[in-house]
């Protein structure tokens, strides 16, 4: 069922996802086969994906070829410029100032005291997720970090109502790094995306050119794999 458009989402609650590929074309044709996305022109040289008629993602061109394959997950908010200030202020970094995207809202990128990388969507008319939490859309982020006690405080502050307000249903978890990935993993956000069967999803990702970066596991949240595409953007799937 779709999300109430209607409903703008509240600040700090993960609002969309995007991929910043070398090969939108070899993305559209991953993606699509994978979780039967289809996909239309938006932005600039980006487009949409969309589940059952409803927006669920973006892939994009990198910039510049020097820049990560990755995916970037958004925490959505009424006021990016405010928004990065209290940022700055709690001892992270702007990455990207808030740009408007035309009048589909204004897009900035962050980071973390720990260096963990997170995007801003102020919405225009593109008030993010069409479909979450389901089958094939975005479910989860989770937050690897090598200083878990900072990252509660950082986000705690920033975002309190979304994690801990009287209707939160918080989509953001925070993890050590050493608990999954090698020590020297640098911290990032994960975006997980549902599936019905976790093996077969997993299965499915090798068979078109990606490869399983942590092979499944048990998490709080449910079962999960991290894998990449066939471009190298690590993401993870979840089965619930």
């Amino acid at each position: 069922m779709a999300e109430n458009r209607a409903s703008v989402y509240g600040e700090g609650v993960p609002c969309w996802v995007d991929a910043q590929l070398s090969d939108v074309e070899a993305g559209k044709r991953f993606y699509g086969e994978l979780f039967g996305w289809t996909f239309e022109v938006a932005f600039g040289s980006s487009v949409l994906a969309r589940l059952g008629g409803e927006p669920v993602a973006s892939l994009a061109p990198k910039a510049d070829g020097r820049l990560p394959t990755v995916w970037t997950v958004y925490f959505a908010t009424p006021d990016a410029e405010a928004l990065t200030r209290r940022i700055t202020a709690a001892g992270g970094q702007v990455v990207m100032a808030p740009t408007p995207l035309e009048d589909l809202g204004t897009a900035a990128l962050a980071a973390d005291p720990d260096g963990a990388v997170f995007g801003l969507w102020q919405p225009g008319s593109h008030p993010g997720f069409g479909r979450r939490r389901e089958p094939n859309t975005f479910v989860w982020a989770e937050l690897y970090t090598r200083d878990t006690a900072t990252a509660n405080v950082f986000y705690g502050d920033l975002f309190h109502e979304a994690l801990f307000g009287a209707d939160a249903e918080p989509d953001f978890g925070r993890a050590d790094v050493s608990d999954v990935f090698p020590a020297e993993m640098p911290p990032h956000f994960l975006a997980h995306f549902r599936v019905t069967d976790l093996d077969d999803a997993v299965a499915a990702v090798q068979r078109l050119g990606g490869r399983v970066q942590v092979p499944p596991f048990e998490t709080s949240y449910g079962r999960v794999a991290v894998v990449t595409d066939n471009q190298g953007a690590s993401f993870a799937v979840l089965q619930r």
